[in-house]
């Protein structure tokens, strides 16, 4: 596994976030490695009234306006950070939400950042827990993904599974929009399962 290069990710949102399946996603701690195969996100692109670039760029959200392959991490519903992977030109934009990973790497650490799950797969099931999982937080906003920090993008570990397409999980605007992409048959995507065929 090596890191993705910029010139890799496709700048274009629904495109980057069906490339990212199956791509890792890495965090090097002091303590050590913990890192996870992507196998679900959600697209934001421009224009979409779910998403936080929406109403342009404020203060909170002008991570979500850098170069494609930084990071977006933001607190919602009052109790967990998200995080999100740029993915356009600067100043327009768009992100891929992280939902899920497959555990990889440091699963101790995960559990240590996540201590109610009660399977490995549940350790970074949905967006909240793949956050806590990987100790990702506001530290984290605006960091490059494609550079040298710590939190990074890799290379897949395994070749290409199917990719299934559906609605995206827990909006109300644009809610009918296939902007979610997820890997066939992983027990680590998360939703319902009707959501997870």
């Amino acid at each position: 596994m090596r890191r993705l290069r910029r010139s890799e990710l496709p700048i274009a949102t629904l495109q980057l976030a069906q490339f990212l399946i199956g791509k890792t996603l890495v965090h090097d701690l002091p303590e050590g490695r913990i890192s996870g195969r992507i196998v679900e996100t959600e697209a934001y692109p421009p224009g979409d009234a779910a998403g936080h670039a929406f109403r342009g760029k404020t203060a909170r959200n002008r991570s979500l306006f850098l170069k494609r392959g930084h990071a977006y991490v933001h607190f919602t519903y009052g109790s967990c950070w998200l995080m999100n992977v740029t993915s356009e030109t600067p100043g327009i934009g768009g992100g891929v939400l992280l939902r899920a990973l497959e555990p990889l790497e440091g699963i101790p650490l995960m559990q240590n950042g996540n201590r109610n799950a009660k399977r490995i797969c549940d350790l970074a099931r949905g967006p909240g827990r793949l956050a806590a999982a990987l100790g990702i937080a506001k530290s984290k906003d605006g960091a490059d993904l494609c550079g040298r920090g710590s939190l990074w993008l890799g290379t897949a570990t395994c070749g290409a599974k199917p990719i299934g397409k559906s609605v995206r999980i827990g909006i109300t605007r644009e809610a009918g929009r296939r902007f979610r992409f997820y890997e066939r048959g992983n027990p680590c995507v998360s939703g319902p399962a009707r959501l997870r065929a």
